[in-house]
């Protein structure tokens, strides 16, 4: 499994280390000034959209908050987050840093770059479904084979995949991207797989916090209206000075 998550990355470096890739396109540099509202946005986004999908689903009755219990799991959170930044670190790099920044220079239009990275960063998760991921979690999460369960993160991974994007292009920065995944790790898989929360059978495609179909449109939702942010700011921009990277604005 460490060869699985690692590997992406190593690849990555060697292309780099033999091409005339600049080390500054992985965006390894904070860039914290004028993007401290999205470092904040990456802190909130998964428990502010997770807290909406658990209203709904409590006042459905789709989702049982019977037991869950604030202090012990502020304390499971916290204890994970460490892990999950060191792992993110990986994933973000590679996805973000490595394989959406050479495609921007592609001059794809937004949509092909989304079904891109997508595809590929779910596919790269297809081991860990069909062989690492404990067959207990995948039941915890939703009661379906391995197999599905796959296709059904494929959706996920899809409609994530704009907004992580548009973090990235909106910073210039992987952290932002580290760090809202780090957020989601920590905070949607505690919530269900450890039993804090409890789903109705049968509900768990539609409400689920981590697969479900609420959530990824939520989720959906805030990767557009990034893009939104960021086309609007590169056309105010564009009123001032003359952008010289094409793909920086392109939809």
């Amino acid at each position: 499994m460490g060869v699985w998550l690692v590997l992406p990355l190593l690849t990555a470096l060697v292309i780099i280390l033999i091409s005339r890739f600049s080390w500054k396109e992985l965006g390894l540099k904070p860039n914290f000034k004028g993007n401290i509202k999205w470092y904040l946005a990456s802190i909130l986004i998964f428990p502010v959209v997770t807290a909406i999908v658990m209203l709904i689903g409590a006042t459905t009755n789709w989702i049982d908050l019977s037991a869950f219990a604030l202090r012990p799991f502020i304390v499971a959170f916290g204890s994970t987050m460490f892990v999950n930044f060191i792992i993110d670190i990986f994933e973000e790099t590679a996805w973000r840093g490595y394989l959406t920044s050479q495609l921007l220079k592609l001059n794809l239009n937004d949509w092909k770059l989304y079904l891109i990275v997508g595809c590929v960063w779910a596919a790269w998760h297809i081991p860990y479904y069909l062989v690492f991921l404990p067959e207990a979690d995948i039941q915890a999460v939703m009661p379906v084979s391995r197999a599905i369960y796959v296709v059904v993160a494929f959706t996920t991974f899809l409609c994530w995949t704009v907004m992580f994007t548009e973090l990235f292009r909106v910073t210039k920065s992987v952290w932002p991207c580290v760090i809202l995944h780090t957020v989601e790790d920590s905070l949607i898989n505690l919530l269900v797989i450890s039993g804090y929360i409890s789903i109705a059978v049968g509900k768990e495609i539609l409400i689920s916090p981590i697969n479900g179909i609420i959530a990824s449109i939520l989720y959906l939702a805030v990767g557009l209206g990034i893009r939104a942010y960021r086309i609007k700011a590169c056309g105010m921009r564009s009123d001032q000075i003359l952008i010289s990277k094409a793909e920086e604005c392109s939809g």
